[in-house]
């Protein structure tokens, strides 16, 4: 079933690199699990193909774990990946960071995302999405048009679930943030991440803040991926 997803998701990028070419699609890599399959099918393809460079954007809230920043600098090294780091334009330190979820994903998420599709001139755009993961995402679809800037959200292993995507790390030996193995299962920003004791919720983004999920889809139709 596993070579089944990867062969289907396989296909789905084959259309991305015919369409746009290596130089613009890029994976949004958050340096979580489920990106860094994504991005290690993009590398593989674009590797048999002879072609690069194999392009990569990560938002960088200023709010992230050290250990994510730690495995995505590592990784970008290690593989090659032509990496862009986007940051927001504000100032954390005078930032009410959290205080309300909407605003403050647009100003730490959204607009930065928006500058680095813009910046790097993109038209195609790779994410981790699942749908298994949060029921907000039930109506996600493989190719998404999004708008201001104009470019295509491609989610290739939207069908994946949580245990396809550590089976597919296992099997091939890919790097992962080693806070997986402390029982998160989720990573977003440190204020709105629960570590695993402070959950009683099994579901995968039960550590995620709560009231932001619930307002997942205004942040999806405002470009939230």
């Amino acid at each position: 079933m596993l070579h089944e997803k990867i062969l289907h998701s396989r296909k789905i990028l084959e259309q991305v690199l015919a369409g746009h070419g290596p130089e613009r699609a890029a994976v949004a890599w958050t340096g979580g699990k489920d990106s860094t399959v994504v991005l290690w099918m993009w590398r593989s393809l674009l590797q048999e193909r002879d072609m690069a460079p194999c392009r990569a954007v990560n938002l960088d809230t200023g709010l992230k774990f050290a250990e994510v920043l730690q495995l995505r600098d590592q990784v970008a090294r290690e593989w090659s990946i032509d990496l862009h780091v986007q940051h927001p334009e504000v100032r954390l330190a005078d930032y009410p960071v959290a205080q309300v979820k909407l605003t403050c994903c647009r100003d730490l998420k959204i607009l930065p995302l928006q500058r680095a599709v813009s910046d790097l001139s993109l038209s195609a755009l790779l994410t981790g999405l699942r749908r298994d993961e949060a029921p907000s995402r039930n109506e996600c679809q493989p190719v998404e048009p999004r708008e201001a800037p104009e470019y295509l959200q491609v989610n290739p292993i939207l069908d994946w679930t949580e245990m396809d995507i550590w089976a597919c790390i296992m099997e091939q030996g890919l790097p992962y943030c080693l806070l997986y193995d402390q029982g998160y299962r989720s990573l977003g920003c440190t204020p709105c991440t629960l570590a695993p004791d402070q959950t009683a919720d099994h579901g995968e983004r039960a550590g995620r803040d709560q009231d932001k999920e619930r307002q997942m889809a205004t942040l999806r139709s405002l470009g939230y991926f």
